[in-house]
């Protein structure tokens, strides 16, 4: 009896280790994982071989919830394809299958990261047994551009931790990591001394955002660094970094040096000058003082400035700038030595006006107290005469005669300079200047203006008069520097002489100025007369018709006179009778005939020949 139940058993057994080896003959492979950006389509593949081909195969698909639960999405045999409902997958999935390879493909569209799960692909023979491979769907997002934001108040060094600031990165998957740097180094340290404050918040897509806050104890150093956060995230295949902008803070910490010096102007400091003094420490603190010390007075600074408007030499001297600390209360200083040039009012000896004799000479010396080396010159109108303090004049003339200008500069300060003044006068008889013309041509009933310049001092009187003495009215007498211009508007009535004479102490000069009347007349027929006519464009065209009009008259009376003379009424004798050359005076008539340009007169007898002006 106990060899039969043996033996049953063993053959259970062997059928057992039979079937077993039987279902390990169906080969399932798929890849590890599959990684593809939330949105996009994936594909899992699974490869198997069977003895019974696809027909002699069952196909079902599953994946493992985040519970650890196998859930099926999908079946297929030979007679049938099945995708499941009420599954997350059920309206995006399909399932290729090709035969001859024994490849079968899952396809995922619109994958979300909910969709990070594991999937599994059974395979089920009918005589080779069962495979299964499994993959694991990994889902990236890139998360959106870091940003940064630092703290705007100032932090001390004697601070304890102290907020610096804060970077964040939103909508990334997987969760992106921050890692704070200073000055392209990554910031490690102690608890005591740095800080990074993490946190994670999960957004209603699934994606992440995380948030960064850096605390520290700053140094005198970080005065200069700069912050900022570089980001790292997985994407499918790799990973990758992206880094913020940077960041200063601003550190407070004590001096340990005081710097003053002058800000303006550059170069040497002149009277008249602003002078702008900076005082200033090589720490930062707001909790310093700075102040300037000068001969016992004390100025407090304004933005570590100091303006001395309008110095003199009396603002020379030494210029203490203090800085105290009112948190340490430690004291520095420093001294600088301002010194302000100077150029005292220009003097003339002898002082003008001066008066010398003509032929004479004139020694003048221009002096002007600096603090520099000075350059001297002498001007007249204008030009330069002289150069030096000295100011020499020989035979002194009136031409010599005016204003003297002394200028002294300082070469080495742009703009620091002074001048004074000489006038000049040359004690002599007067000199008319030579008019441009003397003799001059004008109309009758006109008016003339002379004028006469004469030089001389002192100052000569100057009177106009006529050929006979008469005194004419000055119209006008202008005083200048080289002499006097006088003016004397004179009516013209007939030919006249106009004298100007000038006089004074040492003599008298005169000039004669010779004035012509000028008539304009028009003469018409032997008993018409016309009076002067006028010059204008309307008295032209008078002259011309009055022109016209006796010459018509002329052709009248000639052909007149022509006529009796032919028919015998003129001398009671006939047409016929010869007229002889030595007729008497009253038996001929003639014609008087005056042109404007012309003061002989032409007498024509009726004969036509012309007659001596006696027997007009």
């Amino acid at each position: 009896m106990n060899a039969r139940v043996a033996a049953s058993l063993l053959a259970g057994l062997v059928v057992l280790l039979h079937g077993l080896t039987a279902w390990a003959l169906v080969e399932v492979n798929m890849e590890d994982r599959v990684e593809v950006y939330r949105g996009d389509t994936a594909q899992i593949v699974s490869m198997f071989s069977s003895d019974d081909g696809i027909g002699g195969v069952s196909i079902q698909w599953f994946f493992v919830s985040r519970l650890g639960e196998k859930q099926k999405i999908y079946y297929e045999d030979a007679t049938m394809k099945v995708v499941d409902r009420g599954t997350p997958f059920t309206d995006r999935i399909i399932v290729n299958v090709t035969a001859a390879t024994g490849e079968v493909v899952l396809t995922i569209t619109d994958v979300q990261v909910r969709d990070q799960l594991e999937f599994i692909c059974l395979i089920k023979s009918l005589t080779d047994g069962v495979g299964e491979g499994r993959t694991k769907l990994l889902v990236f997002e890139k998360p959106d551009s870091p940003t940064i934001e630092g703290f705007q108040t100032g932090i001390s060094i004697y601070d304890d931790l102290s907020k610096i600031g804060i970077c964040e990165v939103k909508n990334g998957f997987p969760k992106p990591n921050i890692t704070w740097y200073r000055n392209n180094a990554p910031l490690r340290g102690a608890d005591d001394v740095m800080k990074v404050v993490p946190s994670i918040t999960t957004e209603s897509s699934g994606l992440f955002s995380v948030r960064s806050e850096l605390s520290m104890k700053v140094t005198k150093e970080d005065k200069d660094a700069h912050f900022y956060c570089e980001v790292t995230y997985l994407v499918p295949g790799g990973t990758r970094m992206t880094e913020t902008n940077t960041i200063n803070i601003t550190v407070y910490y004590p001096s340990t040096a005081v710097q003053m010096w002058v800000e303006s102007p550059k170069g040497k400091i002149k009277e008249g000058d602003s002078i702008e003094l900076r005082c200033q420490g090589d720490g930062n603190t707001p909790s310093s003082i700075f102040t300037i010390r000068h001969r016992g007075e004390e100025y407090t600074l304004e933005s570590n400035t100091y303006v001395l408007a309008n110095v003199t030499r009396l603002n020379s001297g030494d210029y203490k700038c203090v800085s105290l600390d009112t948190d340490t209360y430690n004291e520095l200083s420093e001294t600088t030595s301002i010194f302000v040039d100077y150029l005292d009012p220009a003097v003339v000896e002898p002082a003008g006006p001066v008066e010398i004799d003509q032929g004479e000479e004139l020694a003048a010396t221009c002096n002007a107290l600096s603090s520099l080396q000075t350059h001297t010159a002498w001007f007249k109108d204008g030009q330069h005469v002289s150069m030096g303090n000295h100011l020499i004049m020989k035979d002194a003339t009136f031409d010599k005669a005016g204003t003297y200008q002394c200028v002294v500069t300082v070469p080495e300060v742009d703009g620091l300079e002074t001048m004074a003044t000489l006038g000049v006068n040359v004690n002599g008889p007067p000199e008319i200047v030579p008019p441009e013309r003397t003799d001059i041509e004008e109309s009758l009933d006109s008016t003339v203006d002379l004028t006469c310049h004469v030089r001389g001092f002192p100052a000569p009187t100057i009177v106009w008069t006529t050929l006979d003495g008469k005194v004419l009215e000055t119209t006008s007498e202008v005083e200048l520097e080289d002499g006097i211009t006088s003016v004397a508007s004179v009516a013209v009535t007939s030919d006249l002489t106009a004298f100007c004479n000038a006089s004074n102490q040492y003599g008298a000069d005169a000039v004669a100025f010779k004035i012509k009347a000028i008539v304009n007349t028009t003469t018409a027929a032997t008993t018409v007369r016309t009076s002067t006519i006028s010059s204008s464009t309307e008295g032209s065209g008078v002259i011309i018709a009055v022109v016209i009009i006796c010459i018509l008259l002329l052709a009248i009376l000639g052909s007149g006179l022509y006529f009796l003379y032919k028919k015998g009424k003129i001398c009671g004798r006939s047409g016929k009778q010869d007229l002889t050359k030595d007729k008497s005076g009253k038996d001929n008539i003639v014609v008087e005939m005056k042109s404007d340009n012309t003061e002989d007169a032409i007498l024509l007898g009726v004969n036509g020949d012309k007659q001596p002006p006696n027997n007009q």
